[in-house]
């Protein structure tokens, strides 16, 4: 056997063990061994080569098979079927012809007719360079679709090492730019070259004679292979490294410039196979060099090449653009995630009277933004306005609208406006954005004090309410129009809100999908809050957990829009908690308001606040009778923290200013600023709402 023939036969068996470890990976990128065509058996090939060689030249006319009819052309040969005599015009033949002998068969069995051709007249070196080059062909082909089929980073560069080892190469090593650049921005600082994943044929099989894979990104070449790499390469301007890179061509590794560029790529104590085993080929993307590659063959394999250059440069061509789509996806995902992030509130609110949980789902990894979303926006009096909202459609453009849609409520919830002027109000922006602008949106308001609950519908699912002693309601809301249609009257309703039901609001992704319609979706979740609060007896299930089960009810197929979910558990503030007053705009209200406030928290057990709460109420009521034309309201509020509220018919929000010297007034918001744990003034629809907040004493009974 050649040497030549002899490095194809350790090849194969090198591929063979390599395809029972990486069977999916070797059968589509396995390179036929040069010389036998894909799918035909070796032995076959083998006898068809020496019968070819034995009968002269391929291509020349051949004898018929046995039983097969003489080609147009061929005339027969001379004594039956012509197979095993001798050609006419041997010496041999003559002399036997004149002498009038029988001439006898050759002895052994007769010699199988030459090979066929489809090039008549080609040599069988051209025949066996014609047959490598479409080994080639077909190897770049399934490598590249192997390549391509990655979609982040990882999935690229492990392709590349699965589709070249071992059929290409014994061991691989993939370096790129740390940090990688994205799309036309500009690296700073010196170009660092980092490596990213190795993979190469280990020394030893194991003790079922396979061979068996190495770790990802694991430098050590084994000793055949030059030892362990480097794992960070910095590229020195005008270096010989920097020089190959430029030059974007692959070369062997015996050549000067990549003799001198390889230490400084793998370090300087990596020794590499002698010889043409060794391919330096750099990773050019769309507009720079972002990183190498570098191809070796252990000593006992043939060497590569010159056309191998061609095939690395193919792989690494392929390989580079895939990086740079990875990096490009990568950062459109990380806008797109960091956008929804931004949309959807960071943390929801703790009022007083009521907890809060949320759930957002996408609808599928690969596109993480969508018009879906959900807030919780405190109103004056401890209400808080309950909003759940979904834009049609799951893109960029969707989650754009959704923001100013979102935007668009709060700034309307804080004017105290009935939920159904929301809706309309919103309806309106919609309109104004686009005529395709559609959306539906819940929007509910809280009461603690009331325990009651004022919900608007704008063609959103019904919400549903799980009840202390755990039944769950599907509440009647009339359904209306969704945003966006125009012309359309919304309709509130007013309901009971018990303390100790849960509100759930979702969007229709989480009821509907291609297999069930939404009302089937509802009911299961009637159905699942049920059976979740019957595992929690009399109390009412914890709100995160029940999130979470009320999430599992989605099977399999049911994830086809994004899901929005909030979960309000009604505390409420006991009337024994509360005290309010009306009072006329007048001189001695201030003193009235401070002996009301004094009695309220002498009957709670609060006197420790007594002089900071009527200091305060006295400068804020002050402030209300000053310009109130109609009666002020005082509210006390017993909770965590004391809370006191002033209403008044004036809309302007009071202003801290520093007062000068001379100035008479002006220091009330001061003292208020400075003695209070929190406070603050909201407009109303009919005026304004100053309040403040004072922390409870230590021991004090909440």
């Amino acid at each position: 056997m050649t040497d030549h023939a002899a490095g194809h036969a350790a090849a194969r068996d090198v591929a063979r063990s390599y395809g029972d470890a990486y069977p999916d990976s070797y059968r589509e990128v396995a390179m036929p061994v040069a010389g036998r065509p894909a799918g035909v058996p070796e032995e076959r090939t083998a006898a068809r080569t020496v019968q070819a060689a034995g009968a002269g030249a391929v291509g020349r006319a051949e004898a018929p098979e046995p039983g097969e009819e003489p080609r147009a052309g061929q005339e027969p040969r001379p004594g039956g079927d012509g197979i095993g005599r001798q050609r006419e015009g041997d010496a041999g033949f003559v002399a036997a012809e004149a002498a009038g002998a029988q001439v006898p068969p050759p002895a052994g069995p007769p010699p199988a007719p030459p090979a066929r051709s489809a090039h008549p007249g080609e040599s069988i070196e051209v025949a066996a360079a014609r047959q490598a080059g479409g080994d080639r062909l077909r190897f770049i082909g399934a490598a590249t679709r192997r390549i391509a089929r990655g979609i982040d980073l990882d999935e690229i560069v492990l392709g590349l090492c699965r589709a070249t080892v071992p059929t290409f190469a014994d061991a691989i090593l993939v370096y790129l730019r740390d940090p990688l650049p994205v799309g036309d921005e500009r690296p700073t600082g010196p170009v660092v070259l980092r490596l990213r994943r190795t993979d190469r044929i280990p020394e030893e099989p194991d003790t079922n004679g396979h061979r068996m894979p190495v770790l990802p990104a694991q430098p050590d070449l084994g000793p055949a292979m030059g030892g362990s790499a480097a794992e960070l390469a910095e590229v020195q301007p005008g270096g010989p490294l920097a020089e190959v890179l430029r030059g974007v061509r692959p070369l062997f590794g015996e050549a000067q410039a990549a003799r001198t560029a390889l230490p400084e790529l793998l370090g300087p104590d990596t020794r590499l196979p002698g010889g043409h085993r060794v391919i330096l080929a750099p990773l050019r993307g769309r507009r720079r060099v972002i990183g190498a590659a570098v191809f070796l063959r252990r000593p006992d394999r043939p060497a590569f090449e010159p056309d191998d250059l061609l095939v690395a440069a193919q792989l690494a061509t392929h390989t580079a653009l895939g990086v740079d789509k990875a990096v490009l996806y990568g950062r459109e995902a990380y806008i797109a995630d960091a956008l929804q992030r931004t949309m959807l509130p960071d943390s929801l609110p703790q009022p007083t009277g009521v907890r809060l949980a949320s759930r957002y789902l996408p609808a599928a990894e690969t596109a993480r933004v969508g018009g879906d979303w959900y807030d919780a926006i405190p109103l004056p009096g401890s209400r808080v306005a309950l909003v759940v909202g979904d834009v049609m459609g799951h893109s960029m453009t969707s989650a754009a609208i959704m923001g100013q849609l979102r935007t668009t409520a709060q700034t309307l919830a804080g004017l105290d406006l009935p939920p159904q002027e929301v809706l309309h109000h919103l309806d309106e922006q919609a309109q104004r954005l686009g005529s395709d602008r559609m959306a539906t949106c819940m929007y509910a308001v809280y009461d603690p004090v009331a325990h009651r609950i004022i919900i608007a519908n704008a063609g959103h699912p019904p919400p549903v309410m799980l009840h202390r002693g755990g039944r769950a309601e599907v509440l009647r809301v009339p359904p209306g129009a969704p945003i966006g249609v125009g012309g359309v009257d919304f309709e509130a309703v007013e309901l009971d809100a018990p303390a100790g039901a849960t509100l759930v609001l979702y969007t229709d992704g989480l009821v509907e999908s291609r297999i069930r319609d939404v009302w089937t979706g509802i009911e299961q979740l009637r159905e699942r809050l049920t059976e979740t609060a019957r595992l929690t007896g009399p109390n009412p299930p914890p709100l995160e957990p029940l999130c979470d089960e009320v999430l599992d009810m989605l099977g399999p197929g049911d994830r086809d829009d994004d899901i929005a979910l909030l979960a309000a558990r009604f505390d409420g503030i006991a009337p024994s908690d509360v005290a309010y007053w009306y009072l006329d705009p007048k001189a001695q209200t201030a003193g009235q308001a401070r002996r009301l406030a004094r009695r309220a928290l002498a009957r709670w057990g609060l006197d420790e606040l007594t002089d900071q709460v009527e200091l305060l109420v006295s400068e804020v009521v002050t402030n209300a009778v000053r310009y109130a034309e109609r009666p002020i309201t005082l509210r006390l509020l017993r909770t965590d923290v004391l809370r006191c509220e002033v209403g008044d018919d004036v809309p302007q929000l009071p202003r801290l200013r520093q007062a000068r010297p001379s100035d008479e007034g002006g220091r009330g918001l001061y003292l208020v600023n400075r003695m209070a744990r929190r406070w603050g003034a909201t407009r109303l629809s009919m005026g304004k709402v100053v309040w403040f907040e004072l922390s409870m004493p230590t021991g004090a009974r909440v």
